[in-house]
C-alpha cells in the first residue's frame, strides 16, 4: 500500500514570489532561524520509517514542502518503505550526493524545501550529517533524521554517532521491541546460516523472514552476547 496522504518528494512553491521571506519570517510562516535538526532512533521494527512517512503526513498538511530522502532502503530502490506496508517515493543518497546542493539547487528552480525527512539516517555518511546540520544553520531547514544507532556488533554507526553529537534533539522512539525472551529489545543481530554473526561488512542488506539468507532479529543485550536466537533457532 502506498501512503497517498503523504506529500511527493518534492513540491513546487506557489507563483507570485511567495517564496520571499517577509517579516522575519520564511515561506512556510515559521520564524526564521527556528530550524533545528532531529534525530529519532531505535532498534528494528520499531516503526522509525513509518514514523518518518508520518512525519512527512502530518508538515505537509499545514502547508509545509519537504524533501523524503533515504539510504538502502530495504527495497534497494529510492522509496521509504515499511513493514506494515506504507511507502513513499524518496531522494536516494548516494556517496556522491551533496544535500546541501540537492536543497539549493531545487529553490533555485523555484522549488520550496521548508524540511527534509532522512530515513535510514544511519547508513548516510558523515559528511551528510554535516551538511545537514549546514542546512538547519544556514538555510533554515528543519531535518528529521531517523535511523538505527548501532550495528550487528552492537557498535555505533559513525553518521548515528555524529548526529548524538550535533542534533539539537536526539530522542529514542516508544515503540516497545521484544526479545524472543520477552525483555525489551535493544541490539540488532545478523543472522546468516542460523548463527549469530560477529563479523562482516558494517551494512549488509537483510530482512527479518526466517527464511532470508541474511537476516536481522532483534535481541536482548543478553542474548545477543550470548548469540542466542531462541528455540525457534533450534528446530
Amino acid at each position: 500500500m502506498t501512503d497517498h496522504a503523504s506529500a511527493d518528494s518534492t513540491c513546487l512553491a506557489p507563483a507570485s514570489g511567495s517564496d520571499e521571506r517577509v517579516g522575519g519570517a520564511g515561506a512556510d510562516g515559521r520564524p526564521l532561524h527556528a530550524a533545528a535538526l532531529r534525530f529519532y532512533w531505535g532498534p528494528m521494527d520499531c516503526g522509525k520509517s513509518t514514523m518518518a512517512l508520518q512525519m512527512n503526513h502530518n508538515h505537509a498538511r499545514q502547508g509545509r514542502r519537504g524533501l523524503v530522502t533515504t539510504r538502502i532502503d530495504r527495497s534497494l530502490g529510492p522509496r521509504v518503505t515499511t513493514r506494515i506496508g506504507l511507502a513513499h517515493e524518496a531522494v536516494e543518497v548516494t556517496d556522491e550526493l551533496d544535500l546541501r546542493a540537492l536543497v539549493r539547487g531545487r529553490r533555485a528552480e523555484g522549488v520550496r524545501v521548508d524540511y527534509l525527512i532522512c530515513d535510514e539516517a544511519s547508513f548516510y555518511q558523515v559528511e551528510h550529517v554535516e551538511q545537514l546540520a549546514e542546512l538547519v544553520d544556514d538555510d533554515d531547514v528543519d531535518v528529521y533524521a531517523f535511523g538505527l544507532a548501532t550495528d550487528f556488533r552492537s557498535r555505533m554507526f559513525p553518521a548515528a554517532r555524529r548526529l548524538f553529537e550535533l542534533a539539537d534533539s536526539v530522542a529514542r522512539i516508544q515503540v516497545e521491541v521484544l526479545c524472543w525472551c520477552g525483555r525489551e529489545g535493544l541490539l540488532n543481530a545478523r543472522v546468516v546460516n542460523r548463527r549469530v554473526a560477529r563479523e562482516g561488512a558494517q551494512v549488509v542488506v537483510g530482512d527479518t523472514a526466517e527464511t532470508a539468507q541474511v537476516r536481522y532479529q532483534v535481541l536482548c543485550r543478553r542474548h545477543h552476547r550470548a548469540g542466542d536466537l531462541g528455540p525457534a533457532a533450534s528446530d
